[in-house]
């Protein structure tokens, strides 16, 4: 599949986008946010134009600028998410 479907196939299914209590909990400590509503926090950074998303494997990784959320690719459950740092 092309990488252009492939970030389509993310973005499209945005609204499937999911986590555990601990999956939440984890992104927060991970990124050091205080977001109540991590799943919706995060949608709005995988739909940002300047996010780049990659497949690999049985998972989506979505790169901001500072960011890197881990997805699930079959069930668009929200994994982790960590803080990139400069030149990474």
């Amino acid at each position: 599949m092309a990488v252009m479907e492939q970030e389509n196939l993310l973005l499209q299914n945005l609204d499937q986008l999911h986590t555990t209590a601990m999956g939440a909990e984890r992104i927060r400590r991970n990124l050091q946010i205080r977001e109540e509503d991590v799943v919706g926090w995060c949608r709005k950074q995988i739909a940002l134009p300047q996010t780049k998303i990659q497949r690999k494997g049985k998972n989506w990784y979505a790169l901001t600028e500072d960011c890197r959320i881990t997805i699930n690719a079959h069930s668009y459950t929200l994994i982790t998410a960590h803080r990139e740092k400069a030149g990474e």
